[in-house]
């Protein structure tokens, strides 16, 4: 349940990315953490604190609740 979480949390946070034209590096980049953190998160292989998703949300202009949506 958790894990299916994860997956499409990670995959949305990828669709979004790549909606606003910006690469793996540059979204980590300005929630300073590496381009293959991005990489674990989009593909649901890593739990995260819920300040890297409110970092995310921030770096890609996007209210929180958006991430959510799927």
């Amino acid at each position: 349940m958790v894990k299916d979480f994860r997956n499409k949390l990670g995959k949305r946070i990828k669709e979004l990315r790549e909606t606003k034209k910006m690469s793996r590096e540059e979204l980590a980049f300005q929630i300073n953490v590496s381009g293959s953190y991005i990489g674990m998160i989009e593909r649901g292989e890593n739990d995260f604190k819920i300040s890297k998703i409110y970092n995310i949300s921030k770096a890609l202009e996007i209210p929180l609740c958006e991430l959510f949506d799927f």
